[in-house]
């Protein structure tokens, strides 16, 4: 199964960050929203998938994160996956943000979050961080979402 390893990036105002999918052939879930992170690469941890993809992403050198909680994702995506999901802080003006793969990279308020075009299971994730965010649980807690 594919793993994936992504973050809930939230600003000091308590807006989150989150990226539109390109319009290209092949991409799953074209020009809907998603957090920043990638797939889990041969030998990596989670943890350097977090910190490689973020780099890749916004050109950040990610430094503090923390583990919010692990997902089985069995339908509902392109391919049935585990997404391993972190959050930190960025606190990037608007303005000054250079996203590297995607269309456009944006912060939106939690109530805005509620009515995004999602990419796969995002939103729920989005949605359980949003009701549950205080409560990181360990990285044996699993949540699945089908």
């Amino acid at each position: 199964m594919k793993k994936i390893a992504a973050i809930i990036f939230e600003n000091d105002r308590g807006d989150l960050l989150l990226y539109k999918r390109d319009n290209k052939p092949g991409i799953p879930f074209p020009l809907h929203w998603d957090l920043i992170g990638g797939h889990i690469e041969e030998g990596e941890t989670p943890e350097e998938a977090l910190v490689r993809e973020v780099k890749e992403e916004l050109g950040y050198d990610l430094k503090e994160y923390a583990f919010f909680r692990k997902y089985e994702c069995l339908a509902g995506d392109a391919y049935p996956n585990i997404k391993y999901i972190y959050t930190g802080k960025i606190n990037i003006p608007p303005d000054e943000i250079t996203l590297y793969e995607g269309d456009h990279a944006r912060y939106f308020s939690p109530a805005e979050t509620q009515t995004l075009n999602f990419a796969n299971i995002i939103g729920s994730i989005v949605k359980d961080y949003l009701e549950h965010g205080s409560n990181i649980e360990s990285q044996e807690d699993v949540n699945n979402i089908m």
